[in-house]
């Protein structure tokens, strides 16, 4: 009997509900996204794993759920990565507020990173391990509708990048982004060290579970040492300088929702033939710019998978 392909996803919704940081449309994405993995694109509703902070809104924890903290994400992830074969799809979607983390001073610019539910950052250093541990043939494709998402897998090419295109927009909508000086005056809080290494205070609250990037500092550059065309594919809800925006049409009457997953929803409704990772890319930043929204998605992934089928779409009837 011939080898059936996994297709395995983990979908992951933070609305950081009553806290300053509070979204609304986080949970809506990713639980709109399980659908449409399992009506189009032929994933086993068994193999989507589905971690949301929605029972934190209640105060009313189950032990069934699976908050999505650093710990339990970077473990829903590599639990998927150890399992892939080749020919296995893997799909991660992250639907929340992103930062960037300046540099060292002697070095420029900053590092991406996405902000689970209890602020233990997890950096494009960590994406990129996980890239590095795919098995030949295997695919993962990340879809982080976040603000500064553009790079999230650190050193993947760009194949699609910064835009000189501005919308102007009468749109109110909240940007899904918190500031670097905000975690590091929430992390400040939870260590009481009165520093400003960020790095200091995320090993003292989350010690292993931190990121890479802090455990292990020099991982950093011996991750590059043999960088070649990879498995890896990113589309970023916006450029690594922008903001991505969470939209709330509920006093409307309408369901809140993520710019770019709904952008990539309207696409796929729109086109159910089979897309490449680029169409899916360049057809999403026409919606937003439609819409009047004043963000860039990118696309980062080899030159190959560029023009692949989004998620390796099967032939199938269209849904």
């Amino acid at each position: 009997m011939a080898k059936v392909n996994k297709r395995l996803a983990v979908l992951v919704g933070c609305n950081y509900p009553n806290t300053q940081y509070e979204l609304h449309g986080c949970i809506n994405d990713v639980v709109a996204m399980k659908d449409v993995l399992v009506k189009r694109f032929g994933f086993d509703p068994t193999n989507i794993e589905l971690l949301t902070d929605a029972s934190a809104a209640t105060g009313e924890g189950s032990s069934s759920v699976v908050l999505p903290t650093g710990e339990n994400i970077k473990a829903a992830l590599s639990k998927m990565v150890r399992q892939a074969e080749a020919g296995d799809v893997l799909y991660f979607h992250y639907s929340g507020h992103g930062t960037r983390i300046p540099k060292p001073a002697h070095l420029f610019g900053h590092d991406e990173a996405i902000v689970p539910c209890d602020f233990n950052l997890i950096t494009d250093v960590d994406f990129r391990q996980l890239v590095n541990q795919l098995p030949k043939g295997a695919s993962f494709t990340i879809l982080s509708d976040s603000c500064h998402s553009g790079g999230l897998i650190d050193k993947e090419k760009e194949q699609i990048g910064p835009s000189t295109y501005r919308a102007a927009s009468s749109l109110s909508y909240k940007a899904k982004n918190i500031p670097f000086e905000s975690i590091l005056e929430h992390l400040t809080t939870l260590t009481g060290i009165n520093t400003s290494d960020i790095g200091t205070h995320l090993l003292e609250s989350f010690g292993a579970n931190a990121s890479l990037k802090f455990l292990t500092p020099q991982l950093e550059s011996e991750l590059f040492d043999f960088l070649k065309a990879d498995e890896g594919i990113l589309l970023s809800g916006c450029q690594a300088d922008e903001t991505s925006a969470d939209m709330n049409p509920m006093e409307s009457g309408g369901k809140a929702y993520g710019a770019f997953s709904n952008a990539v929803q309207m696409v796929l409704k729109e086109n159910t033939g089979r897309l490449s990772n680029k169409e899916v890319v360049m057809m999403a930043r026409k919606v937003l710019e439609a819409q009047g929204i004043d963000q860039h998605p990118c696309l980062y992934c080899s030159d190959e998978n560029a023009d692949a089928t989004f998620l390796c779409q099967p032939e199938a009837e269209p849904y």
